[in-house]
C-alpha cells in the first residue's frame, strides 16, 4: 500500500505561527507535522510513501527524510487538495492511504485505518452527545449504516454525525474508480475543490465505510488557536499515552492481528 501526504499549501490561515515556512513544516514538540505523519506511516507498515509539495518545495523535501517520493504541485497557489491528488494519480493505481498534512493524530488512528477489514475506509470524529454542533469550518460527515453517505463543509450542521479526520484509504479497485473521478473533476474545472468532494462522489457508487476515532486524540491545525491546542492539548495526550481505558494495544504491524479488550468482555477484533 502506498502511503500519500498532501503538503502542498501554505497554511496563511496561521497568521505568522510559522514564520515563513510551509504548515507541513510546522514543529509541535520536537518533530514536524510532516515528519510525524511520514513516522506514522513506517510504524504502521506503510514504507512507499510520496508527498505532494508546492509552496517551498525544495525545503519541504529536505525536510522529509530519505526514501521519499515526490510529487510537485507547481500550481499550488490557484489549486486545492483535489488536484495535488489528482496529480499523484499514478502512483495510486495499487491501493493507498492519503492523509493532510495539517493533522496532528494518535498514531493508532492510522493502524486503525490501514488494518480495516474494509478497503476502502474514511476515518471520522464523531460528535459527542453534549459538544456543540459543528461550524462552517469543519468538514462535515453523513453516516448511515455504517457507510459514508455525505462529506462536505456545506452539509447542515444537524444532519451531520461527525467530522472528517483527513484519512482515507481505497484498495486497488476503489483507487481505480477515486482516478476516474478526479479526471472528471479536474477537467469539469475543480481546480479548488477540496479532495473529499471526490471522497463523497465516490461514496455514492461504491462503499465508503466509516472508522471511527475510538476516542483516540487528534486535531487539525488551521488556524493560531488550534496550534496552541494542539501544542497545549494534544500532544501531551499522545505522548503521554492518555487514551480511553477500554482499549489494550499490541504493537500493529503488517499481517499482525489488533486485539482490543473491553470491560466484561473477551475480545474485539475490527
Amino acid at each position: 500500500m502506498k502511503g500519500v501526504i498532501l503538503a502542498a499549501g501554505k497554511g496563511s490561515r496561521l497568521n505568522g505561527t510559522i514564520g515563513d515556512k510551509p504548515k507541513c513544516l510546522l514543529r509541535v514538540g520536537g518533530l514536524t507535522l510532516l515528519e510525524r505523519q511520514i513516522e506514522a506511516l513506517r510504524v504502521t507498515g506503510v514504507d512507499d510513501i510520496a508527498v505532494v509539495v508546492g509552496c517551498q518545495a525544495e525545503r519541504v523535501r529536505r525536510g522529509c527524510g530519505r526514501g521519499i517520493e515526490f510529487v510537485e504541485n507547481a500550481r499550488f497557489a490557484e489549486t486545492n487538495s483535489l488536484y495535488s491528488l489528482w496529480l499523484a494519480r499514478p502512483l495510486l493505481l495499487d491501493g493507498f492511504v492519503v492523509m493532510n498534512c495539517d493533522v496532528l493524530f494518535h498514531p493508532d488512528l492510522l493502524a486503525d485505518l490501514v488494518t480495516a477489514r474494509h478497503d476502502d475506509a474514511l476515518v471520522v470524529a464523531y460528535l459527542e452527545p453534549d459538544a456543540p454542533p459543528f461550524g462552517d469550518e469543519e468538514m462535515k460527515v453523513r453516516v448511515r449504516r455504517g457507510r459514508v453517505v455525505e462529506i462536505a463543509k456545506t452539509l447542515p450542521a444537524g444532519d451531520a454525525d461527525g467530522e472528517n479526520v483527513g484519512m482515507v484509504k481505497f484498495g486497488a479497485a476503489g483507487a481505480r474508480l477515486l482516478a476516474e473521478i478526479l479526471d472528471a473533476r479536474v477537467a469539469a474545472g475543480g481546480l479548488r475543490d477540496w479532495a473529499p468532494r471526490a471522497f463523497a462522489e465516490f461514496a455514492a457508487v461504491r462503499p465508503l465505510h466509516a472508522i471511527g476515532t475510538r476516542g483516540y486524540p487528534w486535531t487539525e491545525i488551521d488556524f493560531p488557536e488550534d496550534y496552541r491546542r494542539a501544542v497545549d492539548e494534544i500532544l501531551p495526550q499522545i505522548e503521554g499515552e492518555d487514551i480511553p481505558a477500554f482499549v489494550r494495544r499490541v504493537p500493529v504491524r503488517a499481517g499482525a492481528v489488533e486485539i482490543r479488550l473491553k470491560p466484561d468482555s473477551t475480545f474485539a477484533g475490527e
